[in-house]
């Protein structure tokens, strides 16, 4: 299937969460660390379950590369604030996404790339949300990593647009989008991404 650029629908994050964010920094940062290395790990699981499918395997390594990268800058972004990162304390919102993958093929795979579309593209909208209420440099790099989760998610729709047909991707997406919806909504705002 042709890839054509499709709005997500995603629900906006409550306003509310940039003021909780906002009132400690430190332990959005650290989650963030945490975020992006699972982001990296995650993308390698495709690679471990799919390793037959090459245009899978290009993708999500280059995407794990850049997650990589992000953990580098977090890291240092840590360092600059003097900031110890913490342990990872697990993400209740990507663990229930989660959940709705389906167990069995061609199901499975198609869920699995739109779930990581969901999650990159909730990060991302955080992100922008983070970048516009902090100070200059964290501003910058907070727009510099919303955009490149802005494209992990197109990635990941694309890869999904590829893996069924339209009508089964668009009736998926819209499910699972719903799913996601009501897991935001029934979580508890935290200084955390997700």
């Amino acid at each position: 299937m042709n890839f054509v650029q499709l709005s997500l629908p995603l629900t906006p994050t409550n306003p509310k969460w940039v003021e909780v964010a906002l009132s400690d920094l430190d332990a959005v940062y650290c989650d963030h660390l945490h975020c992006e290395r699972k982001a990296a790990q995650s993308a390698l699981s495709i690679l471990r379950n799919y390793p037959s499918r090459t245009d899978i395997v290009e993708a999500v390594t280059r995407l794990a590369h850049e997650e990589t990268s992000h953990v580098v800058q977090v890291t240092q972004l840590l360092a600059r604030r003097g900031v110890q990162p913490r342990y990872d304390t697990g993400d209740d919102y990507a663990a229930a996404l989660r959940k709705h993958v389906r167990k069995q093929e061609p199901g499975r795979l198609l869920d699995t790339l739109l779930v990581f579309a969901l999650i990159e593209a909730r990060s991302a909208q955080r992100l922008e949300l983070l970048a516009d209420a902090l100070p200059e440099p964290d501003a910058d790099l907070y727009r510099i990593l919303a955009n490149a989760e802005h494209r992990h998610r197109d990635t990941f729709l694309k890869l999904a647009g590829d893996s069924a047909d339209h009508q089964t991707y668009m009736e998926r997406l819209r499910e699972l989008a719903q799913l996601e919806a009501d897991i935001v909504d029934k979580l508890p705002l935290r200084a955390r991404i997700h």
